[in-house]
């Protein structure tokens, strides 16, 4: 359910809005649900499963930010509860999204699953960690990259997003995995052939 995450978004301007293209009420609805919207098995599986997210904060001068993040598939889970985390991989060493988050601590997450054309929203507030076991437990053993420190997320609320306009996209692998069947066919054909030439 996305109450809080509706409740927490939706302000004046976005409610008149509504109210003026005739979406009001639906919503509102929403908004009346429960008081919290807790990460299901669903959405756990979801967050487990993605290799990359971005992350939006907001700099001490009001600029919002927006950082691809990207790990193996799985860097990103959740610890418990409404709680999630991620090893923060060394990068260009500007730390934007973590100096923003000394200021303001509010973040917004975007999940995508191109493909299936599933998107997965989050808002929650984060901090970073230089904690070792922090770290340790969001680390990916055997991935190569240097962990710099920990990011910890207490979701607030989430929202599931309908998949108009999202364009399916697919990764190498998947490709791969996809046409590895015709690959194998094509290759026992040529070894037919080959087999039926030689003996012609």
């Amino acid at each position: 359910m996305a109450a809080t995450y509706l409740h927490t978004l939706f302000g004046p301007g976005a409610r008149a809005l509504q109210e003026a293209a005739g979406s009001r009420a639906a919503y509102a609805r929403m908004e009346a649900g429960a008081d919290i919207d807790w990460l299901g098995e669903r959405e756990a599986d979801f967050i487990a499963a993605r290799d990359s997210f971005y992350m939006a904060s907001v700099s001490e001068d009001g600029w919002p930010y927006v950082q691809h993040r990207g790990g193996p598939a799985g860097f990103l889970r959740r610890i418990d509860g409404n709680r999630i985390g991620f090893a923060d991989y060394r990068g260009n060493r500007q730390y934007l999204s973590t100096a923003n988050l000394a200021a303001d601590d509010r973040v917004a997450l975007f999940l995508m699953d191109y493909p299936n054309r599933r998107r997965l929203k989050l808002i929650g507030h984060a901090r970073s960690s230089d904690d070792p076991a922090e770290i340790a437990a969001l680390a990916s053993p055997g991935y190569p990259a240097e962990v710099e420190r920990a990011f910890v997320i207490d979701v607030t609320g989430f929202d599931w997003n309908c998949p108009q306009h999202i364009t399916p996209r697919f990764t190498e692998a998947e490709v791969r995995e996809a046409s590895q069947p015709l690959i194998d066919e094509i290759a026992r054909l040529r070894a037919r052939v080959a087999e039926l030439e030689e003996h012609s």
